[in-house]
């Protein structure tokens, strides 16, 4: 029989050598950092979280993906850079960025693009999409693990009603630095003014800008609503997010576990998007309206697709738009 003394002694050491122990089997063997610029209230926050989740359960804990929300890593457009570089970073990005790199692939972020979450899937199987990809990856180091997530319809919140392009003439309209970005604001009527999202609130406050083309889940998320009074229900642009991390890091995870990543991106993209788009855009919407603003949609859409097509000129893109119309079995406006 043991002595009260050496028991309490043997348990001690157990518990030692499984604190010490602990830690080392949870190590994880891969890591990925992946950053995005939106608040922690909003819908692709909890999506991150669900898709990180689900890659750490089905790698028994070896891969493990870190989510920072708000920018916390950085600027979007330095964090890209990073991931060219090979660090184990990843970033909730847009074509209209990844068309710094591989041009023909911003169109995905041009005017009146696509009109339904339907219709992105569709492009997954795409054959010039998937050429552009590979572009990506093979030179320029941006594995891109999914585009199936939907951040759904944006919309012109101003000061003023806007109805027609007409309207904006004349009105400082914050859009990210992207050239697609520009030239669609510009080819829609409105002055665009590069800034970061963080920026928004602040530039809007001191009338440095005169609004914003946002989702509505930016507008609760970021309390925009606070000194912004009208939401004009344009639907310039669905806005298709690319989740973005470097080939190097990728390239180092084993293929089971390099399919696992992927899967479970797609899935909780497509699981959000769905969530974004059949109830959480209307709910948003709605709050928008409690907090003060007017919702405008006697919009001239007419008007505003066909001002949309010079952002297709201006960057020589309509020869991809229209291969990507034939590919979704779309036809051309």
């Amino acid at each position: 029989m043991w002595s009260g003394k050496k028991f309490f002694i043997f348990c001690v050491f157990v518990l030692v050598l499984f604190v010490i122990a602990a830690p080392l089997q949870a190590a994880p063997k891969y890591t990925l950092k992946f950053n995005h610029v939106l608040a922690p209230n909003e819908p692709y926050h909890e999506g991150f979280l669900e898709w990180a989740k689900r890659v750490e359960e089905r790698t028994n804990g070896e891969v493990k993906i870190e989510v920072f929300h708000s920018a916390q890593l950085g600027v979007e457009e330095d964090i890209i850079e990073q991931i060219r570089a090979g660090a184990n970073i990843g970033q909730n990005t847009d074509s209209a960025r990844l068309g710094n790199y591989v041009r023909e692939i911003s169109v995905m972020n041009a005017p009146y693009f696509a009109n339904s979450l339907e219709e992105v899937e569709k492009l997954k199987d795409s054959p010039t999409i998937k050429a552009w990809l590979e572009k990506l990856e093979n030179e320029f180091g941006l594995k891109v693990l999914s585009f199936m997530w939907v951040q759904g319809f944006r919309h012109f919140m101003t000061n003023k009603p806007i109805k027609s392009p007409d309207d904006l003439k004349g009105l400082r309209i914050r859009t990210p630095g992207a050239p697609i970005w520009q030239e669609s604001i510009r080819a829609l009527g409105a002055t665009p003014v590069a800034l970061s999202f963080g920026e928004m609130y602040s530039a809007l406050q001191s009338k440095a800008i005169d609004g914003c083309e946002l989702v509505y889940a930016n507008i609760v998320g970021g309390n925009l609503y606070e000194v912004l009074k009208y939401s004009s229900e344009t639907g310039h642009i669905l806005l298709i997010n690319f989740e973005v991390t470097s080939a190097k890091w990728f390239n180092s995870l084993p293929p089971e576990y390099q399919q696992i990543v992927v899967e479970e991106c797609d899935k909780a993209g497509l699981e959000t998007s769905r969530k974004i788009m059949e109830q959480l855009e209307e709910q948003h919407k709605q709050t928008c309206i409690e907090k003060g603003m007017e919702i405008v949609t006697d919009i001239d859409m007419e008007a505003f697709i066909k001002a949309g097509d010079k952002a297709y000129e201006a960057l020589d893109l309509m020869d991809a738009k229209k291969t990507l119309f034939e590919e979704m079995g779309k036809a051309i406006e």
